[in-house]
């Protein structure tokens, strides 16, 4: 039987947010009760206060990746942030109480963490540092471990040149950070507007290029004697791949996370020619070590109180719609969270 904190709140329904087809938000998201879940065993229960919205919860929720559904209904968002209120069978009952903040909650699951209460793996419920806001918690998941990956994996970037690709992005502006951090010799980043720019400086940048009124290539260029950079961190390579090519070095790493596109093409002289090495991932399908990593360098940036957080916009459960609309046009600027009832 599972511990908790709240057993008079028992089988009380929860508030949640669901789709039963995928759509447009307006047309497919609900907001309603569901019945409370228990944890199983190697599971906890998570009073979630912040709801994370990313760019894949958006896509899953309209279709992009697939028009049929995993499960009949889905409560989305993978990432979050709260308080364990219970615990099943195998985990210790010590966790209740614990401030945590959660990975993967909708990741090959029915029930993510739009909603009042998720469970899930005790291992994807992570103790979040004192020091760092409820708010920042629901956007570690799956825009600072991107980004954090992004800058460890092929060996780190100590005494490199890395480029951010939209370095004030939910994403971006956490790459910056962490490139500093990492050692990095130069930190450049474009952006789209001088505000943009702003938020990439103070994150850390050396060089801001906003890519809407400069030649990229030509100030990367400048900037590194011609040599280019040793590493970039591209959010978009369907649109930025030539540009990628011709400010790397030889040898270089451009590290992919993300696509406008569902496809397309890179030229192939081009690539052997530079011998570049090419590395895409998903942060959802990190392996374990990787991401125990991640998680142990994250937690203690977390405890140093060195980073800072970028909040677009913080809104209601029963905004859900307007969040997922704000996050699919791009206007945000940083992460949009959801607060919980």
């Amino acid at each position: 039987m599972p511990q908790n904190l709240a057993s008079l709140n028992r089988g009380i329904a929860m508030q949640a947010a669901f789709y039963e087809r995928t759509g447009a938000a307006a047309e497919v998201l609900h907001v309603a009760e569901l019945p409370d879940p228990q944890p199983g065993p190697g599971e906890v229960r998570v009073r979630l206060s912040w709801s994370g919205v990313n760019p894949s919860d958006v896509k899953s929720r309209a279709g992009l990746r697939s028009k049929a559904l995993a499960f009949p209904r889905v409560v989305p968002h993978s990432d979050g942030m709260g308080v364990v209120d219970a615990v099943g069978e195998g985990v210790p009952p010590a966790r209740v109480g614990e401030r945590v903040w959660i990975w993967n909650a909708a990741w090959g699951r029915a029930f993510g963490s739009a909603a009042q209460l998720v469970v899930l793996p005790a291992r994807q419920a992570v103790v979040l540092p004192e020091g760092t806001s409820d708010e920042a918690g629901a956007c570690l998941g799956i825009p600072a471990l991107t980004a954090l990956h992004a800058m460890l994996c092929g060996g780190g970037v100590q005494g490199q040149t890395v480029l951010v690709a939209g370095g004030a992005g939910a994403v971006g502006h956490y790459a910056v950070q962490f490139a500093r951090l990492l050692g990095a010799r130069t930190v450049i980043a474009t952006v789209s507007s001088a505000a943009k720019a702003e938020l990439a400086r103070v994150a850390g940048a050396d060089l801001v290029i906003d890519y809407r009124a400069e030649d990229v290539a030509e100030r990367v260029r400048a900037a590194t004697q011609g040599r280019g950079v040793d590493r970039i961190v591209e959010v978009d390579v369907a649109a930025n791949a030539v540009l990628d090519l011709d400010v790397i070095r030889p040898g270089g790493d451009c590290v992919v996370y993300g696509s406008g596109k569902g496809e397309f093409t890179l030229p192939f002289f081009p690539l052997i020619a530079k011998n570049v090495n090419l590395r895409f991932f998903i942060v959802y399908n990190l392996d374990e070590a990787d991401r125990e990593r991640a998680v142990a360098m994250l937690t203690g940036f977390l405890q140093r109180g060195v980073l800072q957080h970028l909040i677009a916009q913080r809104l209601p459960l029963a905004q859900i719609v307007q969040a997922h609309e704000l996050v699919e046009s791009g206007r945000a600027v940083g992460n949009v969270v959801i607060s919980l009832p």
